[in-house]
């Protein structure tokens, strides 16, 4: 079928691969969907991360922070995660340069850890705000869930007294009209904002669940107090 201006799309792609672009010549295509790297685009300050590209396929990404994203950012990438595969593509790059690398941002996982060490020996470490304030708001909506099983489950133990005793069960509501069940679950996303972003529902229901629940409003200031960077190293 044809695309816009009746030029089949596929078809130009192949014509534009294999004839108007220099691929055919380009030095890298015989590994390319493996390996490439940039030793002219390295640096002082890299990132280290895996990332999803062609169907899903993840592939481990070095990057130089100085280009911020744009032209000459990239410094490697390699198809997979497996730690012994990046490092033996990252060691191609000279020695000299990759020990001038005075700090790499990156993940918790071992595999980034154990490839920043053995290809950038002399790298300090540092675990990015993204990855660890991930790991403390799902520590906080485990803590949440946790409660809120708790309370399904009184609830139901109300609900079977009242039918023992044929009368109908009416759950205690709070101040918004919440009952402590549904205050758990509707809570859900304000906990994952700060609080200047709350609204006014999402704030008075904030401040209801921190008044039943300290353990939560504990857990919530921290995540919300995360450091930019951790030093792992």
């Amino acid at each position: 079928m044809g695309g816009f201006f009746g030029v089949n799309g596929k078809k130009l792609q192949r014509q534009y691969k294999k004839h108007l672009s220099s691929f055919n010549a380009w030095a890298p295509r015989e590994h390319a969907h493996q390996w490439i790297v940039y030793p002219e685009n390295m640096g002082t300050h890299l990132s280290i991360d895996e990332v999803a590209l062609s169907q899903g396929e993840l592939y481990t990404i070095v990057t130089n922070k100085k280009f911020k994203g744009k032209k000459g950012s990239l410094v490697a990438i390699v198809a997979g995660t497996k730690a012994d595969k990046v490092i033996e593509h990252i060691r191609k790059i000279d020695y000299k340069k990759r020990s001038c690398v005075k700090e790499i941002t990156l993940d918790m996982a071992n595999s980034m850890k154990l490839i920043s060490k053995r290809c950038f020996p002399k790298a300090t470490q540092v675990t990015d705000r993204f990855h660890v304030q991930k790991l403390a708001l799902e520590a906080l909506q485990e803590i949440r869930i946790k409660h809120r099983w708790e309370a399904m489950d009184f609830e139901n133990q109300l609900i079977l007294k009242a039918k023992r005793e044929n009368q109908t069960y009416i759950p205690e509501l709070l101040a918004n009209g919440d009952s402590v069940k549904q205050l758990l679950a509707r809570s859900r996303y304000a906990l994952y904002k700060s609080r200047e972003k709350w609204t006014e529902n999402q704030n008075e229901r904030a401040q209801l669940l921190f008044g039943l629940y300290p353990d939560i409003k504990t857990a919530y200031y921290l995540s919300v107090s995360t450091p930019a960077t951790t030093s792992i190293q």
